[in-house]
C-alpha cells in the first residue's frame, strides 16, 4: 500500500525545519523509512517479487547517503532523528 498524500503530509510537517520545507534531509529521510518499510511488509508477502526488491535496494542506498551526510554535518540532528525513526539500533 502507497503513501496517502494526507500521510505524506503529516511526515513532513513533523519533520521540516520551516513551514512548506520537504527538501530537507530530515524529511526526505523520513519519507524514504516509510516506504521501506512499506515495501518491506509487500516483502513480507511476496518473496519472489525481485524487480521491486531492487526499488528497495535503491532507496536504501538513497537513505544511507543522507544519513551520512547529516552525521557529518549536524550530528545532533541525526542523532535525534534516527532515535525517532528506529534506525540503526
Amino acid at each position: 500500500m502507497s503513501m496517502t498524500k494526507a500521510q505524506k503530509q503529516a511526515i513532513v510537517a513533523h519533520h521540516a525545519r520551516a513551514k512548506g520545507d520537504t527538501g530537507s534531509p530530515e524529511v526526505q529521510v523520513a519519507i524514504l523509512t516509510r516506504r521501506i518499510n512499506d515495501l518491506m511488509d509487500h516483502f513480507n508477502k511476496n518473496k519472489k517479487d525481485h524487480h521491486s526488491r531492487r526499488g528497495l535496494l535503491m532507496m536504501v542506498s538513497n537513505r544511507r547517503g543522507l544519513l551520512s551526510y547529516l552525521k557529518k554535518t549536524k550530528t545532533a540532528v541525526y542523532e535525534k532523528l534516527i532515535a525517532e525513526l528506529g534506525l540503526r539500533k
